[in-house]
């Protein structure tokens, strides 16, 4: 009975209680199915704390409906029968925007390419043969005060300079990263990256296994390290006495070191078995890499 009076009471206070007003509430919002616990007292409190959630999107479709305005409709012409342009055209009226020629995917971000491995390798062949058959690639030619070797171009395979300048160099801060390596000194300068990525061009470093953890702990994980391998133990010997380089003392030393700097492996993005006479599945697999990094959607982002 209470709950019947409580009902027409609230009835008469608004002669058509069935309005979506914003401030109505619902006497209903909590219902007992005990009668036994069913007070008056409770059904006002839900009444003052529980108000009916109205969609706004049904509320505010009241007005479109009341001017009877309704979405335009545009005819659309049989995909299979009508002329390319036209349908075009009916479809961009259908959505209500032109379409946009923008690339859907955003542009790869240049990147830095850290190539490495022992003595012997194949490291400068690899390199080599990458900068014939890509585009968009800069090999960053690495500062070193060791003596040319035959063959070797100034500015093109390294910039031969004296210790003292290399020194001036380390002391003006203009390499990314340097080291001693058998006796002679070997750096990255700077300016040569920033210059080249801001043109949009990739950025390939050859360094030795030292060289490439020093960069590690520079660039962290904004760039690419590549580990360069022969098939065998063997095989990496045999290459090491056919480059005629070496005297027995450092052939002894190269030999002791290669066996070291294996055990590095693992602390590089991906590794490359570079075999004798596959020269070119390396290098396609190299360029593999490269394009497998430009189409992740987390792109890496250097900055020098």
């Amino acid at each position: 009975m209470q709950f019947r009076r409580l009902y027409t009471s609230l009835a008469n206070s608004n002669r058509n209680p069935f309005l979506l007003y914003r401030n109505l509430t619902n006497p209903f919002a909590v219902f007992d199915p005990n009668p036994q616990f069913l007070s008056t007292q409770r059904i006002l409190k839900n009444r003052v704390q529980r108000p009916i959630r109205v969609s706004k999107r049904f509320v505010s479709s009241f007005p479109a409906m009341a001017e009877g305005r309704r979405p335009t409709h545009v005819p659309i012409p049989p995909p299979e029968t009508a002329d390319k342009a036209e349908l075009y055209r009916a479809l961009e009226a259908a959505v209500g925007s032109p379409f946009s020629s923008e690339s859907l995917a955003p542009e790869p971000h240049p990147l830095i390419i850290v190539v490495s491995g022992p003595s012997g390798v194949g490291k400068d062949a690899v390199i080599k043969r990458l900068r014939e058959v890509r585009e968009n690639i800069h090999f960053v030619v690495t500062a070193t005060t060791r003596g040319k070797r035959p063959g070797e171009v100034d500015g093109k395979d390294y910039f031969f300079t004296s210790k003292e300048e290399f020194l001036s160099m380390i002391e003006r801060h203009e390499l990314l990263e340097y080291a001693l390596v058998y006796g002679d000194y070997k750096g990255i300068p700077k300016q040569q990256i920033r210059d080249h990525m801001a043109k949009g061009l990739d950025i390939v470093l050859r360094v030795d296994i030292q060289g490439a953890a020093t960069l590690r702990s520079i660039l962290k994980n904004s760039a690419v390290f590549v580990f360069l391998v022969a098939e065998s133990e063997d095989a990496l010997v045999s290459r090491l006495i056919d480059r005629k380089t070496e005297t027995k003392e450092t052939l002894l030393v190269r030999i002791a070191t290669a066996r070291e700097e294996v055990r590095h492996m693992g602390e590089f993005d991906y590794v490359v078995v570079n075999r004798e006479g596959e020269l070119e599945n390396s290098v396609k697999l190299v360029q593999s890499i490269i394009d497998a990094e430009k189409a992740k959607v987390r792109q890496r982002t250097v900055t020098i």
